[in-house]
């Protein structure tokens, strides 16, 4: 699967790491519904890293359909919230 990284770029991920993905993915979400912005920032910054951590970054110049787009690093609470289903940011 390939993921981006809002303003980071594009990263390829085996499918096997989406159970640990989710559940980050998870705790996301109800920080972002107790809204939790210490809680929220931290399991981000988790979510992302563990992406950057498990996948093979694409060059620069490569252009792949995202099958999944994770905010920045500096995303404000509210702009997740907005790109948010009811599924969260991890397709389950």
């Amino acid at each position: 699967m390939i993921v981006r990284i809002m303003g980071e770029g594009q990263v390829k991920l085996a499918d096997g790491h989406f159970t640990e993905l989710n559940k980050l993915d998870d705790d996301l979400l109800a920080q972002m519904e107790a809204g939790d912005e210490d809680g929220f920032r931290r399991t981000l910054g988790a979510l992302l890293d563990a992406v950057r951590r498990l996948g093979t970054p694409l060059p620069d110049d490569a252009l792949e359909p995202s099958e999944l787009i994770l905010p920045s690093p500096d995303a404000s609470l509210d702009e997740v919230r907005e790109m948010l289903s009811d599924d969260g940011l991890i397709p389950g």
